[in-house]
């Protein structure tokens, strides 16, 4: 089983604390090694040297001066040779091994050896006939130096149980560390493991989070809020969905079980079936508008690459409700010329939206204005680079808390219209669409009974091929 990302911050706390002490201790015990060593061979330097002063001195018997010399000092054995190798006086003599006292010579430098459990250092020397007054001499000296010795192994002994609780405490304060800093990954999962539909307004509290979590757990609050919204929208929709759909079907199992009731003449088959299939295109429009926006919604409406005369398109779409107009005592009005960049089937759908929305909302006898502007100054106020369209109608003053509604799916403004069979609710949702699909803006403003839209559109900024008009249009 692997590590969780805690015990591992521990264990590299751990290593990395006792790799450093290891190297520090290391360093520390041959830097002391080294001191002693050189405290050693000065003091076999001074007893030598020492050893010399006195035989120079005594002369040709110096054997009690020596014994004087070194009386009480039992770290210290001395051994006088002749030059055959023979001893001729020795001071604490267990200090030299069997071979030293038979006549083994010792490295003028220094060598180290163990005896009786204990460890030495000796040097030996030759003097001249000229210093003794006689024959030549060997002198000897070795210095107990198992105390230094005791002391390097406890200081080693003392650093390595220093640096085992050093990585003991260190992976400790390491887990202590990371368990808390890492706290807020811990409320994620636990956030993550309640997370349901209906719970999707939890959110992590930023309170105490680490500068290199918070921007995590930013982007987890941003994400539940995402999540929260599109959940809101398809919950809506759904609603919104059963709701409309409830009507037609429940209009046409009426009019179903009406007609099996009891037999009837084909006269009057042929009217149910009418009027069936007015609901059927009644509930295929709805489906075909729905699929329209969960395509708008998930960007797979096609990109505006086109050159589009909105001029020319608003002047066909005028024709095109002409009769209808005309049926209602409404006159359309086209004012401006521009050129914007987009897709033109579906601006056309969008313009066809509005001015459908005006016709059933403008009194008879009364005006529908289209105006295009593109220069700032103009009544539309086009900011720079765009160009803004604009429908007018007088008719009911919508309210202020309906008017910020007006874009959602399925609402309406005026719910006669509705008894009346007029539209499903989704033709401004989809005019939205479309134009933020088109890099630009849709507002509505109701005031002293006149209703305006306002599209602002990118303008086109190459020339390029108007698309030729279409008779037909998309709504």
């Amino acid at each position: 089983m692997p590590l969780s990302l805690t015990a591992r911050l521990a264990l590299l706390f751990a290593l990395l604390t006792a790799g450093l002490l290891i190297v520090v201790g290391i360093l520390l015990g041959r830097a002391v090694e080294h001191h002693f060593d050189e405290l050693d061979a000065h003091e076999l330097a001074a007893k030598l040297t020492l050893v010399g002063n006195l035989i120079r001195e005594a002369g040709t018997e110096p054997e009690q001066h020596l014994d004087a010399a070194f009386a009480g000092q039992d770290t210290v054995g001395l051994l006088l040779r002749a030059a055959d190798g023979s001893v001729l006086h020795a001071i604490q003599p267990r200090a030299f091994t069997d071979a030293q006292r038979a006549g083994a010579s010792l490295n003028a430098r220094g060598e180290t050896w163990h005896e009786a459990g204990r460890e030495f250092i000796g040097r030996e020397i030759e003097l001249a006939p000229a210093d003794t007054g006689g024959e030549p001499l060997r002198v000897a000296v070795a210095l107990d130096i198992s105390h230094h010795a005791h002391f390097l192994d406890d200081v080693r002994r003392g650093l390595w149980l220093g640096i085992s609780a050093a990585a003991l405490v260190a992976a400790l304060l390491g887990w202590l560390a990371a368990h808390r800093g890492l706290a807020p990954l811990r409320r994620v999962t636990g956030t993550a493991r309640r997370l349901s539909a209906d719970g999707l307004s939890l959110r992590l509290d930023e309170a105490g989070a680490p500068a290199e979590v918070r921007d995590f757990v930013d982007a987890f609050n941003g994400m539940l809020a995402r999540l929260e919204a599109s959940f809101t929208r398809l919950s809506d929709f759904s609603a919104d969905i059963a709701h409309e759909l409830r009507t037609p079907i429940s209009n046409l199992m009426t009019q179903t079980e009406v007609a099996l009731s009891r037999t009837r003449s084909s006269e009057a088959y042929r009217e149910v079936l009418a009027s069936n299939l007015e609901e059927f295109e009644r509930i295929a429009r709805m489906v075909g508008d729905m699929l329209f926006l969960a395509q708008a919604e998930n960007g797979r409406l096609p990109r505006p690459v086109e050159t589009v005369q909105l001029d020319d398109e608003a002047r066909a779409l005028i024709e095109f409700y002409e009769a209808l107009a005309e049926d209602r005592g409404v006159n359309i009005t086209l004012a401006g010329q521009a050129r914007v960049t987009g897709d033109r089937l579906m601006l056309r759908r969008a313009l066809s939206n509005l001015l459908s929305n005006a016709l059933r909302h403008t009194p008879a006898g009364s005006s529908i204005a289209i105006d295009i502007a593109t220069d700032i100054g103009d009544t539309n106020e086009a900011p720079d680079g765009m160009v803004t369209l604009s429908v007018s109608n007088p008719g009911e003053t919508i309210p202020p808390d309906q008017l910020e509604r007006i874009f959602d799916r399925f609402h309406r403004a005026n719910s006669e219209h509705t008894r009346k069979g007029e539209g499903a609710g989704l033709g401004l949702a989809i005019t939205r669409s479309i134009v933020l699909a088109h890099g630009g803006d849709i507002r509505a403003a109701s005031a002293d009974g006149r209703t305006r839209f306002t599209l602002t559109l990118p303008r086109a900024t190459a020339a390029g091929g108007v698309s030729p008009s279409h008779t037909g249009v998309a709504t």
